[in-house]
């Protein structure tokens, strides 16, 4: 499946995971948000994601505004945080100034999941985008297939060292997706004794982060067949740390999310990085889609029959197929 556009969200979910439509109540309805039929009522949403400082974050922000763009008869207020913390404050803010929803990329779960419960208590609609809360709170989540990401790119992995190699893992933040896609991924590892994990650390899904954690690996092994990266910025920074350290040949890299970039090298047959896995930003669509067109309708019906939880499905991506994933003047 292809993300450039967002209607492609609207029409062309890969899997959809039904978890537990339920009917919604009056304690967990938006009080602003029962029917459409409330004349001259202009709605108000808040959109709270992880702070611009990478290429995938940077993708969010501009996906965020895009989407909004659909909806001028909305009140929008489109804020980043830099960490929990500041996420928390935002969030707060944003009950405060009366929005009736808001669409959340937590910056972690675990920190962010007492807030969005709170919000939720006080009859704010709640559609989780990506990251998901450490407990059931949101009215709908909305993730790419990260159990599927980590599988199919140790799978590749696998594949391509022909069963046997000395590989290194770069892990993110502590969410939901790092979880789900690294321990999809040491899943396959382990099941093949060939593949033998000499080191592992987090690189934050930052590029400066993994560079200096790759640094520290590539003192300690001698010898590094591949490096899982899970993400194409830390892709870079271990791609920037081999350079350095002269060890650039007879390694390769496997990252994910389909940055531009990367996906050319991969469409060239850059032998630094032979394929990638799907994971757009854009995703962030279809979370502010879902909570305007909730509102607009009857939003205790909607939760009768709304999915609770939707899985997007990703993509690996290969010198064969590239071409179908690579769009040049996207922002990632």
């Amino acid at each position: 499946m292809k993300f450039q556009a967002l209607g492609c969200f609207a029409v062309g979910l890969a899997s959809i995971v039904l978890g537990g439509c339920q009917a919604g109540t009056d304690s967990t309805a938006p009080k602003s948000g029962d029917t459409v039929a409330k004349a001259g009522k202009k709605f108000k949403i808040g959109i709270s994601i992880p702070a611009a400082d990478h290429g995938w974050t940077a993708g969010l922000s501009y996906w965020a505004h895009e989407a909004v763009k659909q909806y001028p008869d909305i009140e929008w207020t489109i804020q980043d945080a830099k960490d929990p913390n500041d996420q928390i404050n935002a969030l707060e803010n944003m009950k405060t100034s009366g929005v009736d929803a808001l669409v959340i990329v937590p910056t972690e779960s675990a920190p962010i999941t007492p807030i969005a419960e709170k919000l939720h208590a006080a009859g704010i609609l709640i559609v989780d985008v990506s990251a998901g809360f450490s407990k059931p709170v949101s009215d709908v989540f909305i993730e790419g297939d990260n159990v599927a990401f980590g599988r199919k790119s140790a799978e590749l992995m696998v594949q391509k060292l022909g069963g046997k190699g000395k590989i290194a893992i770069l892990e993110g933040v502590p969410c939901t997706v790092n979880t789900d896609r690294v321990t999809a991924a040491k899943k396959v590892f382990s099941a093949n004794p060939g593949i033998q994990i000499v080191a592992e650390d987090a690189g934050n899904w930052n590029r400066e982060k993994a560079e200096k954690v790759m640094q520290n690996m590539l003192v300690s092994n001698p010898q590094i067949d591949a490096v899982w990266a899970a993400d194409d910025d830390m892709a870079l920074g271990v791609e920037s740390a081999l350079k350095a350290a002269g060890r650039n040949k007879n390694i390769w890299i496997l990252g994910g999310g389909g940055m531009k970039d990367i996906v050319k090298r991969v469409m060239d047959k850059d032998p630094l990085f032979p394929a990638d896995i799907t994971y757009p930003p854009s995703i962030i669509g279809l979370g502010i889609q879902t909570a305007a067109a909730m509102l607009r309708a009857d939003v205790k019906l909607t939760k009768r029959y709304m999915p609770r939880h939707i899985v997007i499905d990703l993509d690996q991506v290969t010198p064969e197929n590239a071409k179908d994933f690579y769009f040049p003047d996207s922002i990632y």
